[in-house]
């Protein structure tokens, strides 16, 4: 199966360098770092590293508090980062400036791997979330280099999707020294998918062990104080095609009833902001965007938030926080970056990405499901009009939050087992 998957692979080459070129387009610099992806780059000394990788933003977030933990607790051992997404790196750029190396994970090629193993060096590879590549795997394998998968999850639609290749996902997970599992869920699906049951821990969602950035709550008052304090707010947040409209149809409902309403609007994808910008201007709201005027003014009913990494201080700015791919089948984001704000949070009827999460939120009072997109409105509007109701599920989203805290602990005791073996 290894063989088949890996003259397939060899044979998509081609269209992957298509990609790389249409990628190139998008992203100015991207044409420079096309090597890395064949495993091709100019790397330090990294003898004894310690490698996370973090496939796009959502899981470098995860990884900030381990990535943080690492460097306490392992000051002499360099860290390398690699991200797929260009949007990760930018985020691996801005958390960690030049503290790590990071490169771009090469493709799931023999000879690409092999590079990248030989350059990078490392002693140990945190896997984050689900990214399971079989000759990177059986090649971390045959150099002995303990593999673990660190905040481990696994949908029940991902799971489905690998029953093709099962098979051949099952001789890779038989390369992982440790599976550390979200939920017992994940842990169930991993030994579904053909983990060794003695592999597999539940060590809890790193997430929940985010610090909020320093000066947030902060950046979040100062914002409310230039576009007036009293004004009623809300955030859509990491929205996708075919949100963005029902989000700007929920809005129209909000300034019926309260005209002086503000929408924070952030596309969860760069490419995606004009779009928006288009589809705001069409409907005839009146806005502004962070990348020209930063800060919207009194008589803006909508502001575009079209740049990256700044959700936090717009999310501790807002009354009310909708949390995007989950009106369309995307399997929704991170509702825990408004929780840990304070913050209630209103999400769609697709939340695979985050189900435990999203339902803990929900049955601790301090999240709602919108199954419908044309009940968003509603949904908004409700909260804004009863601030004692809003403040309440923003007090329970926050206990929540903290009661899950932890598994950065648990995780890096296994490393920390794994790396005296």
């Amino acid at each position: 199966m290894r063989y088949l998957y890996t003259l397939l692979m060899y044979l998509a080459t081609p269209l992957i360098v298509l990609r790389l070129l249409t990628r190139g387009m998008r992203y100015g610099n991207y044409h420079q770092r096309w090597p890395e992806r064949f495993g091709i780059f100019k790397a330090p000394d990294l003898r004894g590293s310690i490698w996370v990788h973090a496939v796009s933003v959502g899981e470098v977030n995860a990884a900030e508090p381990l990535i943080k933990a690492l460097r306490q607790d392992y000051p002499n051992a360099p860290l390398v980062v690699t991200t797929v997404t260009p949007t990760g790196s930018a985020r691996v750029q801005q958390l960690f400036g030049n503290s790590v190396f990071h490169v771009y994970l090469p493709y799931d090629l023999p000879f690409s791997v092999q590079r990248f193993l030989r350059q990078t060096r490392p002693r140990l590879a945190l896997i984050v979330e689900t990214e399971i590549w079989p000759n990177l795997y059986f090649g971390c394998y045959r150099r002995g280099i303990p593999l673990m998968i660190v905040n481990a999850r696994l949908s029940g639609r991902s799971l489905r999707g690998y029953a093709p290749m099962r098979a051949l996902l099952r001789s890779a997970l038989r390369c992982v020294r440790q599976i550390a599992a979200q939920s017992r869920t994940d842990a169930a699906r991993y030994r579904l998918l053909g983990a060794d049951p003695a592999q597999v821990t539940v060590s809890g969602n790193l997430k929940f062990d985010m610090p909020v950035p320093e000066g947030a709550p902060e950046a979040g008052e100062a914002f409310r104080q230039q576009w007036g304090r009293l004004r009623p707010v809300w955030i859509a947040a990491s929205t996708h095609e075919g949100e963005e409209l029902a989000v700007l149809e929920a809005h129209l409902e909000v300034l019926k009833r309260l005209p002086d309403a503000l929408l924070l609007i952030a596309p969860r994808h760069p490419e995606r902001f004009r779009l928006v910008e288009h589809a705001v201007r069409s409907l005839g709201f009146s806005m502004t965007m962070r990348s020209t005027d930063r800060i919207p003014g009194e008589s803006h009913q909508v502001f575009l938030i079209d740049t990256m990494g700044e959700l936090m201080p717009f999310f501790a700015a807002a009354d009310v926080a909708f949390v995007g791919g989950s009106l369309v089948p995307i399997g929704g984001h991170n509702v825990l970056e408004p929780a840990a704000l304070s913050r209630p949070v209103l999400v769609g009827p697709h939340t695979f990405n985050f189900e435990e999460i999203t339902l803990a939120l929900i049955r601790g009072g301090g999240a709602k499901r919108v199954l419908l997109s044309e009940a968003l409105g509603g949904a908004v509007l409700d909260l804004l009009q009863d601030g004692t109701r809003c403040k309440h599920m923003g007090r329970q989203a926050r206990i929540v939050f903290d009661s899950e805290r932890g598994a950065v602990g648990r995780v890096m005791g296994l490393i920390d087992r794994m790396l005296q073996e």
